[in-house]
This record gives structure tokens, sequence and C-alpha cells, in this order.
């Protein structure tokens, strides 16, 4: 029995990322009628471009799409399914079909150029003999090849990939590619969604107070729809929350399922004279890629070739950093804070600076001298990277649709599907995976997350004095598995990583040399002096 009393029942979906685009897609697709989209961005005028304020994780220039998913088999069957999506999108472009505005009938948003997926050490890890194994199953073992076995060398070269071979020093390392990888340009792709769901009739509210949530409107046993801050009310028999990273300090019922964290993203402007660096990260001739990304703080890199105007993205997830703060149920919850909040943060934490720095020295020392910009992205995290596809307990007629994790983007063309799978009560084995769920007793979550810390605005110098510590921002009530991170210095306008001005030699030991934190429930007078909160061997 569906969970809708009929196609032509009120919809609302509040936030117009990945997980509310695709759910709206799939929604007008299966013939619903009434549906509305509703985001505080104008994302149909600023194309989820970041630099125009938008600063969702699916605000970004690109994002990988990848089929290797180690032992987890239903992952890597829900991959494939989304890439033959994104390969028949490509399809709706080139034929004219779909093309938005600014969009040619060259455009492309997924490019296979294969991901590269790099680890210390002389031996696979577990991860990557499991996809293996599991590409095995589905006849696809060719398209895995092992960068160090010779004869795998030459079947890349052989298939079109022999570029990858050559891009990397892997001496010391395992290289294993994914053939039938690659990335999407992000923004393209969510503004390619928008145009389809507007074409399919869905209801777009978007931008400035209209489209901003300020509430749900709910009696005793039922929400009835939201509330925006322009004082409207959108009644809805079903409301479908999916804000991404703002979905779980609106809402608090995801408390100890959800948590909202930071990753680190550095982009590097390619001269633009400098023809011999853009022939070397152009996509047909340099790949999408990661280094040690399940080895802790030290790793988690990952990166790409560059976009059309020159930009190489290189992310750091080795640790997720959290910016708890007080709301008004005297709880503290991760919230973003970005470029464009109003407690704005432009740089990224020191220990991520230092691994990117440290690979780009060894691997790409060609980027040490382009200009750099910095940003975080804020995603949402379940406690067991698995997403949250359910109704909220408690009352009828709420939704939510969150707990990408960091994985979610790839599934853009497809995730929707199995949303509306579960409004209307359908046999789906994928949503035994999403459901509503909660930590046992005494169980311990998959989260090692790091507090924020923010520097005062002077930069590295050895007799700054105290540093101001926002107490505000370091109050972990009820986040778990909690470390303190400083934010590096803040960027001059134009930065390079060659020069002194960037991630110098800050040592977080001097910096937080005479901080203080105190009174927090599970940081008890915390005392910088001595304490290496930044550390790698990098």
């Amino acid at each position: 029995m569906s969970h809708i009393t009929s196609k032509s029942s009120p919809i609302v979906i509040v936030g117009a990322g990945v997980f509310g685009l695709s759910t709206a897609l799939h929604l007008a697709e299966r013939g619903y009628t009434n549906v509305k989209l509703l985001d505080k961005q104008a994302y149909n005028l600023s194309h989820y471009s970041y630099d125009k304020g938008c600063d969702a994780a699916s605000a970004d220039i690109n994002k990988i799409i990848r089929s290797a998913y180690g032992s987890q088999f239903q992952y890597q069957e829900l991959a494939r399914d989304a890439m033959a999506k994104w390969k028949k999108w490509n399809d709706e472009i080139k034929t004219g079909k779909t093309v938005p505005a600014g969009f040619s009938t060259d455009s492309v948003l997924f490019v296979n150029n294969g991901c590269l997926t790099m680890t210390s050490g002389s031996e696979m890890d577990q991860f990557e003999k499991d996809t293996i194994q599991n590409m095995t199953k589905v006849g696809l073992r060719d398209t895995q090849l092992n960068l160090n076995v010779p004869s795998d060398v030459a079947r890349a070269r052989g298939g079109g990939f022999g570029f990858v071979a050559d891009v990397f020093n892997i001496n010391n390392k395992t290289a294993l590619l994914d053939t039938r990888s690659g990335f999407v340009y992000a923004d393209k792709a969510c503004q390619f969604a928008l145009a389809k769901v507007q074409k399919l009739g869905v209801e777009l509210v978007l931008g400035g107070p209209k489209g901003t949530f300020a509430g749900l409107l709910q009696d005793a046993s039922r929400t009835n729809g939201v509330l925006t801050a322009d004082g409207k009310a959108h009644k809805a028999e079903l409301t479908i929350m999916a804000c991404g990273g703002w979905t779980p300090s609106l809402l608090t019922q995801l408390d100890n399922l959800c948590e909202t964290t930071a990753g680190s993203v550095t982009m590097f402007q390619l001269p633009p004279n400098n023809k011999a660096l853009w022939d070397r990260f152009a996509p047909e001739n340099f790949p999408t890629w990661s280094h040690d990304i399940r080895r802790g703080k030290c790793g988690g890199l990952y990166g790409f070739a560059r976009d059309p105007n020159g930009v190489v993205k290189i992310g750091y997830r080795g640790a997720k950093f959290t910016n708890p703060q007080i709301q008004a149920d005297g709880t503290a919850r991760s919230v973003p804070a970005t470029r464009w909040t109003q407690e704005a943060i432009r740089q990224i934490p020191l220990t991520a600076a230092r691994v990117i720095k440290a690979f780009i020295q060894e691997q790409l020392p060609e980027l040490l001298d382009c200009e750099m910009n910095t940003r975080l992205c804020w995603y949402t995290d379940s406690y067991d990277n698995h997403f949250v596809i359910d109704f909220v307990p408690g009352t009828s007629g709420l939704m939510v649709a969150t707990g990408g994790s960091g994985h979610g983007f790839k599934f853009l063309p497809n995730l929707g599907e199995h949303v509306v799978d579960k409004i209307e009560n359908r046999q789906n084995d994928y949503l035994q995976y999403w459901k509503w769920r909660s930590l046992e007793i005494n169980c311990i979550p998959d989260l090692d997350h790091t507090v924020l810390v923010r520097l005062p605005m002077e930069p590295c110098a050895p007799n700054n004095g105290p540093v101001a510590v926002n107490k505000k921002s370091c109050n972990p009530n009820a986040i778990s598995g909690v470390r303190l991170e400083l934010l590096g210095p803040p960027l001059p306008h134009v930065a390079t990583l060659a020069g002194n001005e960037v991630w110098s030699e800050c040592s977080s030991d001097h910096l937080l040399g005479q901080g203080k934190i105190s009174g927090t429930k599970r940081v008890q007078n915390w005392e910088g002096n001595g304490h290496k909160l930044a550390s790698c061997s990098t």
C-alpha cells in the first residue's frame, strides 16, 4: 500500500541537491503531478556554481564516478546502473533531446577517463581485492587492471588507458585502475537534472525567503508541509527533507544517526598560456585518482583532471571535520560553515593542507606554483556510511532522504527510483540498508570526527600571543569521536603552495600553545601546551 493517497496529492521536497533532484525527477517520471521542489539557492540562475554563492556539496566542479565498492556488492551494482544512466544522459545532450541553457550538443556530463586507486605498500588493500572478486562475479574482471603487473599495463595501453600508467610514480605503491569509471561535471549534472525536472512539470521555488525552509507544519501526529521564510505555508500530504549538510540541524530526530562533516578541497588554476600543463592534466591524458583513501588522516586524498577552465581539484577526506554549534534546544550539532555562511570560512584545516602539499611535492610538483583556492565541502555522514531513506518516526507525512556520506553524488540518475519505491511501499532490496536506524547501546559508530578550531586572522608568526578560540564552536556536546583541529591561516588573495605565505611551516603546537578550551562535556580542561593535534608523518 502506498504512503500517499494519489499521484495528484501534494508533495514538497526541501532541498534541490542530489537527493532532492533525483527524488523530484523520479516522482515526475512515475506520474506524480503535484510535486514542489524548494531550496534557498536560486539554482535556476546560479547553475549550481560555488562561485555564485552555492555552498552545498552538490555545487561543485566535479565528482568521482566509480563502480568499485570492495565487498559492498549492492553499491557496486547500484553504481553500474547509475553509470548506464549517466551515459544515457550524455546521449540526451548529444541528440538534442535535453540541452539546458548554456549547454550545446557537444557538452558531456560523464567522462570515462578511468579511476586509479593508489595505496602505499607492496600489497593491495582488502578493498581492492574484494572489488576484483565482485567484478569477476558479474563478468567484469577485465575492467580492473593492476598497474604493477606488466601484462595489465599492456592491456591498459591497448585499451586506450596507457596514459594512466605514466602519470604517477607508483614505486612502493599498489595501483588498481577501474576502466569503467571517471568523473562527472557536478554543477552541469545538477543543472541538467533541474532542467529535466522542470520540463516534467515539477514546481520550482528557488532562492531567497520564498525558497528558504523556516519550519515544519505539524500537529500532534502529522506533518502537513513546510513554512518558508517569507511566511508562506506550503501544504503537503508528504514532506521530504533532503537538505544535504543542513539536514541534521533542521531535522533533530537524526541525532546519533547522521552528522554534518567537512571534506577539504583545493583548486589549482593552471596558467592559461601553459599549453603543456593544460595538455598534461586534460581528461584524455589524466585519470581520476585516489591515494591511501582508506588509510586515515595521513591519506584520504583524491583528485581529478582539469576542468574546461583549467582548474585541477584535489580533495582530502582522511579526517572528517565538524563545526558543532549550540542550537535552540541546547544541543550542539555540527552545521556547515562555508565561504557564503554568516560565519564565513575560506581556509581548510592544517592537517588537510599538509597532506595535500606533501602529495603534490612528491607526485605533481607542477602545481606548486599554480594559483590556488580552497573550500570546505560539507556532507551528511551516517554512522555506518549507508544512506537514510525512510519515514521519520513519531509523525506521519514526513520522510528524509539524506546521509550521502561522501559517496552519494554518483547516484543522481537513479537514487530517486528507490525513494519513490519507499513511498509506494514496493519491494526493493536496497531499502533495507537505508532504513531508519540507531546505534545500539555501547556500540561504537564508524565515525572519527574532529572539531574545527578557528585561528585569529593574523598569519602564522612566532610571537602572536594567545590564540583567540571561538569557544562556542568547540563545544562537542553529542558529537562522537572528538578531537580538535586547527584551521589553516586565511589565504591571501593570490596564493600558491610554493609561496612562504601559505601553510609554510605553521606548527599546530605553536599555534595552540597558549590556547585553552574548558567546560565542555567531552573535552574537559583541555590545554594546548605540548599537544600535537595535526601530526602527520608527511
